[in-house]
C-alpha cells in the first residue's frame, strides 16, 4: 500500500492554554496528509475538482494516544486504505519525530461525488483517477 509522509511543526495558535494541540486540529492535519498523499501520487485537489470529483468528508475518527505540544515537530502517515466505487478511506498516523512516539491515529472516509453533491461512480466518472487509486490500494490488481 502507498502512503505519503507529511512534516508538521506544531504552531503556538494550534494549543489551547494547557500547552496541548487542540483536539480538533488533528482533523486538519490529516486533510494536510491527504493533500500530500494525493501530490505524491501526481494529482491535487484541484486536479480532481478540475475533473468535477469532490471529496466531502462523510466520517471522521481519531484516536489520541499522547499530546502534541508547541514547536513539536510531527510526521502525519496517510494511507489509502479502502476503496469503492462511490467512496474511498484514508488511515493516519500523527508521530512526534522527536520522541518516535504516536501521538494519534485515525481515519477519514470521502464520498465522490460531483459539483451538485451528488454521488459519483468514480469508476465511470474517471476511470484514469479510478486505476491510479485503485493500484494504490491492491498493488496486484493492474487491470479492470
Amino acid at each position: 500500500m502507498k502512503q505519503s509522509e507529511s512534516m508538521i511543526r506544531v504552531r503556538y495558535k494550534d494549543t489551547d492554554q494547557m500547552g496541548v494541540v487542540y483536539y480538533a486540529n488533528y482533523f486538519v492535519w490529516f486533510e494536510v496528509g491527504r493533500a500530500d498523499y494525493f501530490r505524491s501520487i501526481g494529482m491535487t485537489y484541484r486536479d480532481l475538482e478540475h475533473n468535477e470529483i469532490y471529496l466531502p468528508v462523510i466520517e471522521a475518527y481519531c484516536q489520541y494516544k499522547s499530546p502534541a505540544r508547541y514547536d513539536d515537530e510531527i510526521y502525519v502517515i496517510t494511507t489509502l486504505k479502502m476503496l469503492q466505487e462511490v467512496k474511498l478511506g484514508f488511515g493516519y498516523e500523527i508521530i512526534n519525530k522527536e520522541k518516535d512516539l504516536l501521538l494519534a491515529s485515525g481515519e477519514t472516509i470521502h464520498a465522490f461525488v460531483n459539483i451538485k453533491g451528488k454521488p459519483v461512480v468514480a469508476r465511470k466518472q474517471n476511470p484514469f483517477l479510478w486505476r491510479m487509486l485503485r493500484d494504490k490500494v491492491d498493488p496486484e490488481k493492474k487491470e479492470g
